[in-house]
Formats: structure tokens, C-alpha cells, sequence
């Protein structure tokens, strides 16, 4: 069993999972680029069907026009509080791809999940080098493939930003109140041996 940061896994897991959540209070520096890339490296390497790699990052760091632009797309909520983030990043995804050995490329039933594993991974990276991320569908995803020039072919599954945790006093008190570690469901009511339980 593991125990830290407020949360108890029922068995040994790593630590680092149970310090990754998603705080809203950030701080307003910026995230080094090289920090931002390494973070994204990390998620390169996620698992995908056919190793198809269909995650696309459009990122932007604090104080640059790219940041702007992508702080833009999120809804007026999302706004409030990401002002304060170190970085912004619209995760698309490519959904179709080339199984080997064919000539033309087809649907791909998980891109949407592939994309899922680069985003939880890159979570991960940035906790390991002492960030925090929080994830948003709250996103104008209708601006999304004009705004950035993103081709056919490709949908907007979320936007992140990434940032040094800031004090919750700066955020309204509702959202102040909700700013620490969320718990989780048990294990035993997502986890079944055999069949599905309801």
C-alpha cells in the first residue's frame, strides 16, 4: 500500500501517481522550453496501435503570442485561472494511419486513446520534474483547426497547461476550497475478473 500527498493506493504503486493531480493555482512563470520539450518527448514515447503515433502538440509558453492564441481557445472559465500557467498545449489527434504493409491509410479505432496515453504520460514527466498539469475539454473546439492550422484529418481532444503550483488564495473561494489531491473510486468498482459488474 502507498500512501502520500493526502491519497492511499490499495497496493504498491509508485509514488509519482498518487502526487500527479491537477491544481488550478499556478504561479504566472514560465515554463522553460527545454522543460515544456522534455515533457513532450516523455509522451512520444506512448504506446499506440500499429506504433502509429497519432498525438500532435501545438504548444505555447507564458509571455509569447503562441500562449495567447491557445489561452484564447479555452472556455471563459478555463481563462480565469490558466492566465496563471506556464505553458498552454492543444493535444490533437491523426485519425487515420498506415497498418504495415498497406498501401492507403485506414480509420484508426484508437487514436483518441492513443492520444489519451501521450497525455498521461506527458502528466507524469512534468510531476517528475516538479511541475503540475491540469487538463480541459472546457475548449472552443470549433477555433481549434482554424485558429492553428490544423489539417483535416485531425481532432482536438484537449487542452493542458503546465506550470509551478501557485497559492490557492489568488483563485475565487469555491475554487480555492477544491485545491488539493481528488481521492479515487475503488478498485474493486473499476476492476473485474472474468465479466463486467455493474
Amino acid at each position: 500500500m502507498t500512501e502520500t500527498n493526502s491519497r492511499q493506493a490499495e497496493y504498491s504503486v509508485d509514488p509519482l501517481f498518487l502526487n500527479r493531480w491537477s491544481p488550478r493555482a499556478f504561479t504566472g512563470e514560465a515554463v522553460p522550453e527545454k522543460d515544456l520539450l522534455t515533457i513532450l518527448d516523455a509522451a512520444r514515447w506512448a504506446p499506440s496501435a500499429f506504433n502509429s503515433q497519432p498525438w500532435r502538440f501545438v504548444y505555447g509558453i507564458k509571455g509569447t503570442p503562441a500562449f495567447d492564441t491557445l489561452l484564447g481557445l479555452l472556455n471563459d472559465f478555463n481563462q480565469s485561472w490558466a492566465k496563471d500557467a506556464g505553458a498552454v498545449v492543444v493535444l490533437l489527434s491523426k485519425t487515420h494511419l498506415l497498418p504495415p504493409g498497406a498501401s492507403a491509410e485506414v480509420p484508426s479505432y484508437s487514436h483518441t486513446l492513443d492520444a489519451g496515453a501521450a497525455w498521461g504520460i506527458a502528466a507524469l514527466q512534468a510531476t517528475r520534474l516538479g511541475y503540475f498539469t491540469h487538463g480541459m475539454t472546457g475548449v472552443h473546439f470549433d477555433k481549434v483547426q482554424e485558429t492553428l492550422g490544423v489539417p483535416d484529418g485531425h481532432r482536438a481532444e484537449l487542452a493542458f497547461v503546465v506550470g509551478k503550483r501557485g497559492d490557492k488564495s489568488k483563485l475565487p473561494e469555491g475554487l480555492a476550497a477544491r485545491e488539493e489531491p481528488s481521492p479515487r473510486k475503488p478498485l474493486a468498482e473499476l476492476a473485474f475478473e472474468g465479466s463486467f459488474k455493474a
